[in-house]
C-alpha cells in the first residue's frame, strides 16, 4: 500500500482509505456487525492506515466498531466528521462551541482516548464557516493535543475557499470520473497552502462499477433511490460511454479506470473506499496496483474530450 504525506499536516495515510457510511446501516440498508468488522480487519490488514467515519453514521456505531477493532493501533489515523445532530426526531446540523465539545468527548469515548483523530465539520455552510467559532474550536482541539489535525468536508466551492481562507489543514471533497467539481477549480490554492486532500464518493456509488442497467431501480432504504430519480440514472449510464475505452492493459475494468483516474491527480493524497464487504475491498486495492503513472497521459485527454462531446456536466 503505497503512503503519501497529508499535506502540511505532515501525517502519512495509505493512499487508499476506508469509509464506513456503507458499514453503518444507514445509507443501503442493514449492515452485520461482523460484516463491517471483517471489512475493517481486511483493510488494516491490506496495509489501510487510514479510515473514516462520522459520529452520526449508525449514530455513532461505526465509531464503536473502528474503537474496538483498529484505532488503537499506532500506525492508524481516524477522519471523523461532526456537526450532524441525529438525537432528535428531525436531523440538524449543528457547529457551536458546546456541540463540537460534545462531539469530542462521545468520539473520544467509542474511538479510545488514544485514538489518532482528524475531526472534520461535516458540510457545513459558508455561514458556519465565516462565523470563525467552528474552525476555531478544531483549531484549539489541535492545539491541546486531542487532535492530531483537523478540516472540513466541503459540499461546494465557497464552503471549500472559505475553508481554505481559515486555513483549515484538511479539506474532504466529492470527486471522481464523473464529478470533478468543486477540487478542480481550487487546485492552484490547494497546491499553494500545502493543504491535506481527501477524495470520497470515488465510484460515485457504484455507478461507476459499470455494472448497472439504465432502467436500475434501487429499494426504498437505499439513498440511491432519491439521489437518482426514474429517468436520471440512464442519462448517467450513458456517461459511462467516455469511461469505457479506457479498458485495455493494466486497465481491466471500469471500476479500475474510475479508481486510477482519481489517484493521478497530484493533489489528492487519500482516496475514500466504500465497500461494504471484504472481498470488494480486495478487488478495488487490486484495481490500482502496477507502475505509476495509472493511466497514461494520452488515455487521460481521450477520456476529457469524450465527455465535451457528450456534454457531461461535471
Amino acid at each position: 500500500m503505497r503512503k503519501q504525506t497529508l499535506g502540511a499536516t505532515g501525517i502519512e495515510v495509505s493512499e487508499l482509505s476506508l469509509g464506513t457510511w456503507g458499514l453503518s446501516g444507514d445509507g443501503y440498508g442493514p449492515a452485520p456487525v461482523e460484516q463491517a468488522k471483517s471489512v475493517m480487519e481486511r483493510a488494516r490488514a491490506m496495509g489501510i492506515t487510514l479510515f473514516e467515519t462520522s459520529q452520526s453514521y449508525g449514530r455513532g456505531t461505526t465509531e464503536t466498531e473502528l474503537g474496538a477493532t483498529v484505532a488503537q493501533d499506532k500506525e492508524v489515523t481516524i477522519v471523523t466528521k461532526w456537526g450532524t445532530d441525529r438525537s432528535a426526531s428531525v436531523t440538524r446540523k449543528r457547529f457551536d462551541v458546546d456541540y463540537l465539545k460534545q462531539s469530542l468527548e462521545s468520539s473520544k469515548e467509542r474511538l479510545g482516548k488514544d485514538a489518532r483523530i482528524i475531526a472534520l465539520l461535516h458540510n457545513p455552510s459558508e455561514t458556519a464557516l465565516k462565523d470563525g467559532s467552528a474552525l476555531g474550536t478544531l483549531k484549539e482541539m489541535h492545539e491541546q493535543g486531542d487532535l492530531v489535525s483537523y478540516g472540513v468536508s466541503v459540499g461546494n466551492e465557497a464552503v471549500a475557499r472559505a475553508a481554505l481562507e481559515a486555513s483549515a489543514p484538511v479539506l474532504s471533497f466529492a470527486y471522481n470520473a464523473l464529478v470533478v467539481q468543486p477540487l478542480r477549480s481550487m487546485m492552484s490554492l490547494l497546491e499553494e497552502k500545502n493543504t491535506g486532500v481527501l477524495v470520497h464518493s470515488v465510484l460515485f456509488y457504484g455507478l461507476l462499477t459499470g455494472q448497472w442497467s439504465m432502467n436500475r431501480t434501487f429499494r426504498s432504504t437505499d439513498h440511491r433511490s432519491e439521489r437518482w430519480p426514474e429517468g436520471t440514472l440512464a442519462t448517467r449510464v450513458r456517461h459511462l460511454d467516455a469511461l469505457r475505452p479506457m479498458i485495455s492493459g493494466e486497465v481491466t475494468s471500469m471500476r479500475s479506470a474510475a479508481l486510477r483516474f482519481v489517484l493521478e491527480n497530484p493533489r489528492v493524497h487519500s482516496a475514500i473506499l466504500g465497500p461494504r464487504m471484504s472481498g470488494q475491498l480486495d478487488q478495488m486495492v487490486r484495481d490500482v496496483q502496477g507502475e505509476r503513472p495509472l493511466l497514461s497521459p494520452a488515455k487521460l485527454t481521450a477520456f476529457e474530450a469524450r465527455l465535451q462531446q457528450l456534454e457531461v456536466p461535471r
